[in-house]
């Protein structure tokens, strides 16, 4: 399938199809990584999930809603999330919300990693980051690490690639001039967007910075449905 030409950042985060063809790109990973995650390069996205958590059998219709947010500890690491599904809404294992990082700016930071069954503290969920880049030559990197300091992987992730993350902590940011959009499909041992941050970095939490006034990127009209995707 030919990709599209897309006119706007608007244009270019609803188009969510992919080129006609699969390849897992995993050389520039370590076996250990590649055990944990995988990186897919044009993959139309429901042919992605195939995580052991997600049963594909029914569909339904979301129509545009809800309010964007964006996260703390803000300044540079200020980004716009909107929720799709919450916990609340009436699904069986799926969890899914938007996020959009502003050129520059970290995402999923302080990093936090959602891997152990330990309910209200965390929960265990498989995640995906699927990735649009607001031009076609914009790049994010994506660092994935595991607690016990026996996985330290960078990935550089461009337009239309998949992030399949099975454990560890797996902070994001954005390279200058390229805003970056990513979808976050969860799913796991609840229906819960409990995480934990890594406790060398839990206090960036606790500032209270200016907001970035890019934010938002995109604007959706107000829901009492809406809510804040804080973990993801």
């Amino acid at each position: 399938m030919k990709k599209p030409r897309l006119s706007s950042w608007a244009e270019k985060q609803s188009w969510i199809g992919g080129k006609d063809h699969t390849k897992l790109a995993d050389a520039r990973m370590s076996s250990a990584a590649i055990r944990t995650l995988s990186i897919c390069r044009g993959v139309p996205l429901l042919r992605s999930l195939r995580s052991r958590h997600v049963n594909l059998q029914t569909a339904a219709l979301l129509p545009p809603r809800g309010s964007a947010r964006d996260s703390l500890p803000r300044r540079n690491c200020t980004r716009q999330i909107v929720d799709v599904i919450r916990p609340e809404f009436p699904a069986d294992k799926l969890l899914i919300c938007e996020v959009y990082t502003p050129s520059g700016n970290w995402s999923s930071y302080p990093p936090h990693k959602h891997d152990v069954h330990n309910p209200p503290v965390e929960v265990d969920l498989d995640e995906t980051y699927y990735y649009r880049i607001s031009k076609p030559e914009g790049y994010a990197f994506q660092r994935l690490y595991d607690a016990a300091g026996t996985r330290d992987d960078t990935l550089t992730v461009v337009d239309g690639d998949l992030v399949l993350i099975k454990d560890g902590y797996h902070p994001v940011v954005a390279a200058h001039g390229y805003d970056v959009y990513y979808l976050n499909v969860l799913a796991g041992s609840a229906r819960s967007m409990a995480a934990s941050d890594d406790p060398r970095y839990a206090h960036l939490r606790k500032t209270r910075l200016e907001r970035d006034p890019r934010v938002p990127l995109v604007r959706a009209e107000r829901s009492e449905a809406s809510s804040y995707c804080e973990g993801c």
